[in-house]
């Protein structure tokens, strides 16, 4: 029966191990149905919307963070270096009447001002108390710019005749012009620069740190220091402090002013005195400065830089003009002339060189024959100008397509150039029985 049974059902083992195909499951899949312009408005919406309140909350955290950060490093971070402005001085003009209107008024008969001034004065009994508070006020003044300045190492590595290694270093006095988080430029004589292997700068609190040339001008014997100023900590950078450039225009023939930097000689000394003459229109290498004469004691070659009563700088001592040595006072430079320059000197941009002297063709000169222009009084040996085939006795009537009448023109005209460009230059030379015109290309050097 066993067997029967088993013959009956022989796959009955078999259906037992094979799933039952009869019975199938049914498979569903879910599908979304799209988004609405609505829905999809929304959520970039609430997407921007988190994104503009993570990035406040950001921001205000930074804002925040930042400084209790910077107290516990010490540091601060650098700005980024931005470009000096230097803006430019007007020259001095005559003061124009209050009113011309006629009044109708009687005026009251009063004594002029200035008698009235000096009566007084004459009448006042000087004691030495005045005398005490008004070099108290010079004092302060010079105290005050003092941290100003600082002392300029030029180092120089050369060796003995026995082949040993040895450092030379002088002392030049400089002076701050302008700080940014970045970078502080310094003012010095370019002797302090020119033959040196590297340079050191120490500071009034005594900080030491390493300098670069900015840029020179050999023309005028001044330099530009960098000193990093990233490597300061907050602290050493709150104390330097940068000069005010003062207006030399307004620098008058009696004026009190305060001589700083090394007019002894030595860096940090100081002297008073007063402008004794002003010379105007004096012919410069490609242009026309003041000069001033003082009985203050200076050192051009230590650096010897002059301020007003308002603590501003209104020139540098020179000895550019002294060719014969017959000067007994000190001579100084006047600053508003100069400021285009320095603007230049202090973004690392050389100052553009042209390389003549000249002044502008007067009316009597006019009324004598002579054209109108820039009569060129003398030019610079291995000069742009002289390279050229300039001469002096020629005269300029036009620079690269522009004319040139005066000497303000000129000097305009060759700010507004960069060393290596290349111009053409219209003169006109004295001939036979007339002036005849030749073009010239001049090449523009650096300063």
């Amino acid at each position: 029966m066993a067997d029967k049974r088993a013959d009956q059902h022989p796959n009955k083992n078999q259906q037992d191990r094979e799933p039952d195909k009869s019975h199938r499951f049914i498979n569903e899949k879910i599908v979304r149905q799209p988004m609405s312009r609505r829905q999809i408005a929304r959520k970039i919406l609430l997407t921007v919307f988190c994104a503009m309140l993570f990035g406040v909350l950001s921001a205000v955290c930074f804002v925040v963070s930042r400084p209790v950060a910077e107290r516990f490093l010490g540091q601060e971070t650098p700005e980024e270096s931005s470009q000096i402005t230097i803006p430019k001085d007007n020259p001095e003009t005559t003061q124009a009447t209050v009113s011309q209107v006629p009044s109708t008024e009687v005026p009251a008969q009063t004594e002029p001002v200035d008698v009235l001034v000096r009566s007084a004065i004459e009448k006042y009994n000087y004691s030495v108390d005045d005398l005490n508070k008004l070099y108290s006020n010079l004092r302060t003044i010079a105290v005050d710019a003092d941290d100003s300045l600082v002392v300029v190492h030029s180092i120089q590595h050369e060796k003995d005749w026995f082949d040993n290694p040895i450092e030379t270093s002088g002392q030049f006095s400089g002076i701050i012009i302008a700080r940014t988080r970045s970078e502080i430029l310094i003012l010095t004589p370019e002797k302090a620069v020119e033959a040196a292997d590297s340079i050191e700068v120490a500071f009034p609190d005594s900080t030491m740190m390493s300098g670069t040339v900015k840029q020179s001008d050999t023309i005028t014997g001044l330099a530009v220091v960098s000193v990093d100023a990233a490597k300061m900590d907050s602290e050493q950078f709150k104390k330097v402090e940068a000069i005010e450039l003062g207006n030399s225009y307004g620098v008058k023939q009696g004026d009190i002013v305060i001589a700083v930097g090394a007019p002894a000689g030595i860096v940090h000394s100081s002297d008073y005195g007063n402008i004794s003459y002003v010379v105007r229109n004096v012919q410069t290498v490609d242009g026309n400065s003041r000069i001033f004469y003082t009985d203050a004691n200076g050192d051009a070659g230590a650096g010897t830089f002059l301020l007003n009563i308002s603590g501003e700088l209104v020139g540098w001592v020179t000895d550019k003009y002294d060719e014969d040595g017959v000067c007994k006072m000190t001579t100084v430079v006047a600053i508003s002339d100069y400021k285009g320059i320095l603007e230049r000197l202090s973004n690392g941009i050389p100052a553009p060189y042209f390389g003549i002297k000249g002044q502008e063709v007067s009316q009597a000169m006019e009324e004598s024959g002579m054209p109108h222009g820039i009569y060129v009084t003398a030019t610079v040996t291995d000069g742009p100008a002289y390279n050229a085939g300039i001469q002096a006795g020629d005269i300029i009537t036009w620079m690269n397509g522009e004319q040139v009448g005066n000497m303000k023109d000129f000097q305009n005209l060759v700010e507004k150039l960069h060393s290596g460009d290349k111009i053409k230059v219209a003169v006109l030379r004295s001939g036979k029985d007339e002036y005849k015109e030749i073009e010239f290309s001049v090449t523009i050097g650096a300063r």
